[in-house]
């Protein structure tokens, strides 16, 4: 049997990929862990999500949340999250406790950076994006680009990850930009909290063993190396190390578990809210889960139900984020051995109230017919921009209309200059970097005009 990850070995704060110790904050509270959160809140990919799907496409409303703003949410939910849970583990072992004093701050800290960026590679058109990348590469019409691609970079596309896109957003700079390998430069720690699931697209089903990790893919094929170096240095536990498959940073759960917590609380409140969901429904159901001592109960009248929501729905996630750091306490020593691998949230005392508020989710939020609408569009625009844009690729004769919509590619994602000697799997890997990283109005904005639906407006 391995030996257990080790916490100390788990909480590297040596930075992504060089890793030497980052320079100490002239500000010594501003930790190693602070400065992966500031770091993503500065980049570009974060500040893009604020025109990106969380439930609602091209919302028309100001309460309606983006992807910026449930990440912001999750981040919150996951800071808190990681302390409490921390401290469980620092009850639970004196010798932990001694050995790594600040363990409660710096879990808070590194489950509330990877939470921030934890969708930070999301398409546009929310996850239906993922499914539209996805058909495209598994259409008749993406067949002649795949047919030089490796079966592992083939997965890759037709199985598109919204997470992979993020490892490499965060551990991929693009050489028109500079020399650098860093991405972002974050902390091995925070990117392996951020990898929710440590394996490739393509995995031998023999190595599966069913657990939550397994669900989907971390990384694509051109950031494999990389993942495993991670891996290493923060002393992974490997379910087949030769496939790059590796168990779970411990954290991974948490941040996992946060997210978890806010889209089916916080997407259920958008829909009563937009009136999809009935609030004499919803709000009891809510109530439910909270299940309110009775001295607090009649403390308050409530004259608007929306109001009364927002304080259900923040006391509610109070009471499950305690719940959850409990239960990561109590399987904390089977995770570190590579013997858990569940969602924590499947084990709260009220999962079956929260399977209900994601069943009606699903039926009236979800598939509302504005919703699916615009979803179904997006499956029009962002198919259709990855093959005009595939087709000027690799158009060998360079028609004029290949070159003016190669000239309408910022230079990073052309594979031309710094990237001359590009295979055809990075090729067009850049062109779904390009089109993964629109906000929904940017994508639809520039398929109408290369469609010659409507012509751009002036400056």
């Amino acid at each position: 049997m391995p030996a257990p990850m080790l916490w100390p070995r788990l909480l590297s704060p040596r930075r992504f990929p060089d890793q030497k110790l980052s320079t100490p904050s002239v500000l010594p509270e501003r930790g190693d862990f602070v400065r992966d959160y500031d770091r993503v809140v500065f980049s570009s990919a974060f500040r893009r999500l604020q025109r990106k799907t969380q439930v609602m496409p091209l919302p028309e409303t100001d309460f309606v949340h983006t992807r910026l703003t449930h990440s912001l949410e999750t981040a919150v939910v996951g800071r808190s999250l990681g302390r409490l849970a921390a401290r469980h583990l620092q009850e639970a072992d004196a010798e932990l406790a001694s050995q790594l004093p600040n363990l409660d701050q710096d879990c808070g800290d590194i489950v509330a950076a990877a939470c921030l960026a934890h969708d930070i590679g999301n398409p546009p058109f929310g996850h239906s994006g993922e499914d539209a990348i996805s058909s495209y590469f598994l259409s008749a019409a993406a067949a002649p680009y795949l047919a030089r691609l490796t079966e592992a970079e083939a997965a890759d596309l037709q199985h598109f990850e919204g997470n992979a896109a993020g490892f490499r957003i965060l551990t991929h700079t693009y050489a028109a930009h500079s020399s650098g390998t860093a991405g972002l430069g974050l902390t091995y720690a925070t990117l392996g909290a951020f990898t929710k699931y440590p394996r490739p697209s393509l995995v031998a089903e023999a190595s599966k063993k069913g657990g939550a990790s397994e669900k989907k893919y971390g990384h694509f094929q051109t950031e494999a190396a990389r993942f495993r170096h991670v891996a290493a240095e923060l002393g992974l536990l490997p379910k087949d190390a030769a496939a790059g498959f590796y168990h779970r940073h411990p954290l991974a759960f948490l941040v996992e578990a946060a997210d978890d917590l806010c889209y089916r609380i916080i997407d259920f409140e958008d829909g009563l809210k937009l009136g999809l969901i009935a609030p004499e429904t919803g709000l009891p159901l809510l109530k439910k889960m909270l299940n309110d001592p009775a001295g607090r109960k009649g403390s308050v009248q409530w004259h608007d139900w929306r109001e009364e929501l927002g304080y259900v729905r923040a006391r509610l996630i109070g009471k499950l984020v305690a719940e959850l750091a409990d239960l990561f306490g109590q399987h904390a020593p089977a995770i570190l051995r590579g013997e858990y691998d569940q969602s924590l949230i499947k084990e709260l005392s009220c999962w079956a109230d929260l399977q209900e508020v994601q069943r009606l989710s699903i039926n009236q939020l979800y598939r509302s017919r504005p919703v699916l609408e615009i979803e179904a569009a997006g499956f029009e625009v962002l198919g259709g921009l990855l093959d005009a844009f595939l087709c000027a690729v690799f158009d060998e004769s360079q028609g004029h209309r290949s070159r003016k919509l190669l000239l309408l590619l910022p230079e990073q994602f052309r594979a031309e200059g710094h990237q001359a000697h590009v295979s055809a799997y990075e090729k067009i890997l850049l062109l779904t970097d390009f089109v993964a990283g629109m906000t929904d109005q940017n994508a639809l904005s520039l398929y109408k005009t290369i469609k010659g639906i409507e012509l751009p407006k002036g400056f």
